[in-house]
Formats: structure tokens, sequence, C-alpha cells
């Protein structure tokens, strides 16, 4: 019970995140963007960045209720889907934005 209760806040942070990062506010809660000159800002998307992260947020949510599936219909294999998902949907976020120069994140300034 604690942990459907634990994961389900979780879930509904990661959606509330996920939806204001969507109306384009909340640049400031992103780990590493946060940190950054205002020159090194100047060439980061902020727009798209906020965009992708939103997303994520809310696919993140999705694979936190699969967990929750998982526990309460005692089905382990929805578990360990919900898990791969997880992983994969972060490590090709973290690849997609931090590709350099042919990432749709930095503006191309000349």
């Amino acid at each position: 019970m604690v942990e459907i209760i634990v994961v389900g806040s979780i879930a509904i942070l990661f959606i509330a995140l996920g939806i204001t990062f969507l109306q384009g506010k909340g640049a400031f809660l992103i780990a590493g963007y946060n940190t950054m000159s205002e020159e090194e800002k100047a060439k980061i998307n902020e727009r798209m960045l906020l965009q992708t992260m939103g997303k994520l947020m809310i696919a993140l949510a999705f694979t936190m209720l699969l967990w929750l599936l998982s526990s309460s219909l005692n089905i382990d294999w929805l578990f360990y889907i919900g898990i791969v998902i997880f992983i994969l949907l972060t490590i090709s976020t973290i690849i997609r934005v931090n590709t350099g120069s042919t990432s749709i994140f930095w503006t191309h300034k000349s």
C-alpha cells in the first residue's frame, strides 16, 4: 500500500512538472540549465528544451502507472516493461538533448 502512495505521488508530481514545462515555464527546474551563464543559455532553444522535458515527464509518469498496475494486479511483467521503457526514454532524451550542434536545442548563431 505504501508503494502505491509513494509511486502515485511521484507520478502526479511528474505530470504536474510535465504540464508546467509544456506551458513553457519552469526552465529553472532543469538541472544543468539552471546553472548555465546567461551567455550559455542564449545558445539553447529553451522552448524546445521545455517541450522535450515536458513530454518526457508525462511519459515517465505513464511508466510509473504501469508500475502501479503491476503492484495492484500482481503482474510482474508489467513492472519490467515499465522499467525498460523508463530507462529507454531517459537515455534517449539525454542523448537527444546533448548531441551538440546537431541538436534542435542549440541555436546556430554566427
